[in-house]
């Protein structure tokens, strides 16, 4: 044996392909006798380890595969040589190549990573090493994975330091990384470092536009299609599909268009991300008021093979619907059905929409919920309470009822909203029994949150007088979290006035105040009234001066309200000033108001105002 050692020899698959091996020199005296015919190879590199040293031999001559020498002794002197060392003549500094494949194999392992690192680093410092596109992909991996930022830049300018360059998919998952980490500043500058080779740019710059696109960053991507533009970066269909979408999102449509057109007069290859390229111009001319234009584009679309999604039928029924166009609308909905490629509940809501805005086309919102269910998709509650609230405001209350009851026993669950929508038709038309069993169905379905119901409930305690329910019920809906609104208030107020519990008036109305729930027009009048009632003219007063104040406009409940305190004050004035400001704000006296009006004027003795009144509010 040529080398005679006291240690156990070691090959590693790796090493025995190479002619690498890494020796950690141990307390022993070891002996090395090469011979003058073959020459080895002696280099090391410091690590970040201090007890460890690699030694790289490399014999030309030797039939024996280089040794690994184990050491485990952590105070054995240390054997430090510097990169450019060489052993007389038979020693060189090692070629690039053998560096760039033990960096490579250093970095492939978790425990020695960060050695391979730091020989990268120390490699650089030759001016005859250049790293390879392997050794590139193999340090991306490693600062990506340790989400260092600045190990990527300092990558990154190697890049065009050595003028070599990872591969096109490398570089387009390094660009939407850093974009998808909002390391904006750090995409710029490899995108800058990119666009001079070819082979990489055109990948990249897409790669940015669609990360940009993916987080509602449009101008960015738009900025990225322009720097790929002036920069003579080669566009193809992926390039116009994410540059036409960012100027969809924001609103060009125009602009979408005429990308088309260039789009489409270029030679740019056609592939699969024309389809992208359609969907977009179909949803551009639609928002235009183009929808015709729109649907003859799909037809060029599916003539030249491009496959269809379910997106276009959306995008082109929506189109035709918002312009009210039902028979191509209906067509339209026909062929999606059949070639079961409509999903989109929205483009469902819209239709019914349409059909309740048509004369004689409600049971047509009953087909829809048919075509639904032949394509197996729920009802959702929106279409439910549309098609509800549709038939009580065209065919009334009890047609209402009527639907709700069937679309329910044809298995179809209304939401929230529809139980809130039922309720109230309930308590409207006096079914409060029904409105209670809504109201405690909404409740074990776990929709106890709803203010809408709660104050349909409460509003409806205070028409029978069931004040007592009706204050249990706000307490109760304090204790889940629901804050009362302006309705609630307004119903507590009326339903407190009417029996002229002046006391729970005003602790209301206090508590208003302080949970910051601002009165309306109403709650107003409610107080007024109530006050009015206990002939407590004075508070009356400084109410509606508060009420004004604020910006408040007087209708004829108001209107009617305020005479008689005036004229039970007295006040003629303040009558004649409230008729003139009525007057000035459009509201017209009706019978009533009239005749409380004019016999309030002239029990004062006042002819000429009421000679005024007579010509300016008589018949």
């Amino acid at each position: 044996m040529p080398y005679p050692l006291q240690q156990q020899w070691l090959f590693p698959p790796f090493l025995q392909a190479s002619g690498l091996a890494c020796i950690n020199k141990t307390p022993k005296k070891l002996n090395f006798n090469p011979s003058k015919t073959s020459p080895i190879l002696l280099f090391l590199f410091p690590l970040s380890s201090s007890s460890s040293r690699i030694l790289i031999l490399n014999s030309s001559s030797s039939n024996f595969p280089p040794p690994i020498l184990e050491d485990n002794s952590a105070d054995s002197p240390l054997l430090e040589l510097d990169l450019q060392l060489q052993d007389s003549q038979n020693s060189s500094v090692p070629d690039s190549d053998d560096l760039n494949l033990l960096i490579r194999n250093l970095l492939k392992d978790s425990k020695t990573e960060e050695r391979g690192f730091e020989c990268y680093q120390k490699a650089t410092r030759n001016p005859d090493f250049v790293p390879q596109r392997s050794t590139l992909h193999h340090l991306i991996r490693y600062s990506m994975r340790l989400n260092n930022w600045n190990l990527v830049w300092s990558i990154s300018e190697d890049f065009r330091k050595f003028n070599v360059y990872p591969d096109a998919s490398n570089c387009s998952r390094l660009v939407s990384s850093c974009i998808r980490n909002r390391r904006f500043k750090l995409a710029n500058n490899l995108l800058q470092i990119l666009q001079s080779e070819k082979e990489v740019a055109g990948v990249s710059f897409n790669s940015a536009m669609k990360a940009y696109n993916k987080l509602h960053m449009y101008s960015s991507a738009v900025n990225v299609f322009e720097i790929m533009k002036s920069s003579s970066i080669k566009l193809d269909a992926e390039s116009y599909s994410h540059a036409m979408e960012a100027y969809l999102k924001m609103g060009k449509n125009e602009t979408v268009v005429s990308l088309f057109k260039e789009f489409e007069s270029s030679e740019i290859e056609q592939t699969s991300f024309c389809t992208q390229i359609y969907r977009v111009l179909c949803e551009s001319l639609g928002r235009l008021g183009k929808p015709f234009e729109a649907l003859d584009f799909f037809r060029e679309m599916t003539k030249k093979g491009f496959p269809q999604d379910p997106s276009f039928y959306s995008s082109l029924i929506s189109s035709f619907v918002s312009i009210q166009e039902v028979k191509t609308a209906e067509e339209l909905l026909q062929e999606a059905e059949a070639k079961k490629m409509l999903r989109d509940p929205s483009v469902f809501l819209k239709l019914v929409l349409m059909y309740i805005e048509q004369p004689d086309s409600m049971e047509k919102t009953l087909d829809i919920v048919s075509s639904m269910k032949k394509m197996n998709l729920r009802v959702s509650d929106c279409i439910f309470c549309a098609i509800v609230n549709g038939f009580s405001k065209k065919r009334g209350p009890n047609s209402a009822i009527k639907v709700y009851q069937d679309l329910v026993s044809e298995g179809h669950e209304p939401g929230q909203v529809t139980y809130a929508s039922i309720l109230n038709i309930y308590c409207r038309i006096g079914l409060y029994e029904k409105a209670e069993g809504v109201f405690s169905e909404m409740d074990k379905k776990g929709f106890d949150k709803c203010v809408v119901a709660y104050s349909s409930m409460i509003a409806m305690y205070g028409k029978t007088n069931r004040i007592r329910d009706a204050m249990r019920l706000v307490a109760k809906m304090k204790e889940k979290g629901v804050e009362p609104n302006v309705w609630i208030y307004n119903s507590l107020l009326d339903m407190h006035g009417k029996v002229l519990n002046l006391r729970q008036v005003e602790k209301i109305w206090k508590e208003m105040k302080r949970r910051k729930v601002m009165p309306d027009k109403v709650s107003y009048t409610s107080v007024i009234s109530a006050y009015s009632k206990a002939r407590e003219f004075e508070t009356c007063i400084k109410y509606y001066n508060e009420y004004r104040l604020n910006g408040g406009g007087i209708d004829r409940a108001m209107g009617g309200i305020m005479v008689g305190v005036y004229s039970k004050m007295s006040r003629v004035d303040e009558v004649v000033k409230l008729l003139q400001d009525m007057k000035m704000e459009g509201t017209k006296l009706d019978a009533r108001l009239y005749r409380s009006s004019l016999h309030a004027l002239r029990d004062a003795g006042v002819q000429i105002q009421g000679k005024w009144l007579e010509e300016s509010f008589g018949p």
